[in-house]
């Protein structure tokens, strides 16, 4: 008989800005948001880096880091994470060994290779982003010497790196994340969440690919999802209204704070649109508690995920919270 394994759940913010809000109130949401899930049992608090998008309030993703475990006590908080092609091994290590001397055994560095914006403004945030993101893999091999002990006889330090205890996650969307991962022996999070269309080739990969490390003796996947989950199945279909609106606008280029839900979005007449986003949307959990938890199920059942990672994409702070709290009733207590 095999041992039964609780499924760990996780937020990922991006700290959304609502039509009627600024930036500044975005960011106080996020705080309220990470209290109220480290009540509920949450293992993470990720925050994903982005850049010139106007509903979007995580740029600055290190800084938000902190600010989150200073308000919290025991969630783990981390980034979902720094792009690091936007920025230098030796700065990332710096900040994150910061955080680590702050909040002890509370910080998670989450590595990904795309830029988290458009071209234009990529090419802004480092002079040689193509060059790093050609070579992600000597980075993040970069920023593992920056944080053992033994970089303490190099001629460059990150001095509050070394030693920290600041576990490294490769994040991903593709099966070039999925070697990456395997080889370096490191936990797996996919980007399942708007991009799962590689997400059973990848973790067939990463699994069958695995190679253990000092962090890690067995594979670890962490699977992301969109969670709207509300009272009843109707009411989430409304909510998640303003997550498809907000999918509309990333394929489309249209630029607009998060918009409040509608019954009238068109959403069944908007063609080949609508294809895509249903195809981005293939792991999101939407519907009220019995939806919710046979749809969690069915995504376990297919990646045999060790911990979901999950978004909810929710204009109204308090609905938000609610998503958050009926996705944890869900969750506690599922076993497999």
């Amino acid at each position: 008989m095999t041992d039964r394994k609780q499924l760990a759940f996780s937020v990922l913010d991006l700290a959304p800005v609502a039509e009627g809000s600024t930036p500044a109130d975005a960011l106080r949401n996020s705080l309220e948001l990470a209290q109220h899930t480290e009540q509920l049992g949450y293992s993470r608090y990720w925050v994903a880096e982005h850049h010139n998008i106007i509903s979007v309030a995580s740029a600055a993703t290190s800084i938000i880091i902190g600010y989150i475990a200073a308000g919290t006590k025991n969630i783990r908080v981390g980034s979902g994470g720094i792009m690091l092609p936007n920025h230098s091994p030796l700065i990332v290590s710096e900040q994150f060994g910061t955080l680590a001397a702050l909040y002890p055994n509370r910080i998670d560095l989450g590595l990904g290779r795309a830029p988290g914006t458009d071209p234009v403004t990529a090419a802004e945030l480092r002079y040689d982003r193509m060059r790093a993101a050609q070579d992600f893999p000597n980075e993040v091999r970069k920023i593992q010497q920056y944080f053992s002990v033994e970089n303490k006889n190099s001629e460059v330090r990150s001095v509050l790196s070394e030693g920290a205890d600041v576990p490294i996650y490769i994040l991903g969307s593709s099966t070039d994340s999925a070697y990456l991962a395997a080889e370096l022996g490191l936990p797996y999070a996919f980007a399942s969440h708007f991009a799962p269309q590689m997400l059973i080739a990848s973790l067939r990969i990463y699994r069958g690919n695995f190679k253990p490390s000092a962090q890690l003796d067995k594979p670890y996947v962490i699977v992301g999802s969109q969670v709207v989950a509300a009272e009843t199945d109707d009411e989430a279909e409304y909510l998640a209204s303003t997550m498809r609106r907000s999918f509309m606008g990333i394929l489309t280029g249209r630029r607009e704070l998060m918009q409040p839900p509608t019954h009238h979005l068109g959403y069944e007449k908007w063609g080949i649109i609508k294809e895509r986003i249903d195809q981005m949307l293939a792991c999101s959990l939407i519907g009220g508690n019995e939806k919710v938890e046979r749809e969690l199920k069915e995504l376990v059942a297919n990646t045999n995920a060790d911990e979901i990672i999950v978004s909810s994409h929710i204009y109204d702070q308090q609905k938000r919270l609610d998503s958050y709290r009926i996705f944890s009733e869900v969750v506690k207590g599922f076993e497999y």
